[in-house]
């Protein structure tokens, strides 16, 4: 299972972006998806998580502002990033894992496989 991020970039204080995650190696859509974060000197954070019943889950500071969603036919992630602040400078990284899950977690240790990411600057 490969997983391909893009659309990083650099933005200014309420701009946006727009992330995609491409997976590829597998035939069947995993049953969750989800963004992870990880910024210099703090802890990876879990952003926002789809599932196959395409349930979605924010962290606190994403809501209202972000919002994932998923190409079922290219089985392709999308993170839609608006009202961008400083803080949400970090790596993005995509992760998927084929559990079952009744909401789709925001913990790391939920997902087994990763993507090598993609930066999201903002500048004040």
């Amino acid at each position: 299972v490969r997983l391909v991020e893009s659309g990083g970039g650099s933005v200014q204080t309420g701009g946006s972006l727009r992330l995609s995650c491409t997976p590829s190696g597998y035939t069947h859509s995993s049953n969750c998806m989800a963004w992870f974060r990880l910024a210099p000197g703090k802890e990876r954070e879990g952003v926002a998580g789809f599932n196959n019943a395409d349930r979605t889950s924010y962290t606190d500071s994403a809501k209202g502002r972000f919002t994932i969603s998923k190409d079922r036919r290219t089985k392709t992630l999308y993170l839609q990033m608006n009202s961008l602040k400083p803080e949400d400078t970090a790596m993005y990284y995509c992760a998927a894992d084929f559990r079952r899950r009744w909401l789709p977690p925001l913990s790391p240790d939920d997902y087994n496989f990763w993507g090598q990411g993609t930066q999201v600057t903002v500048s004040s």
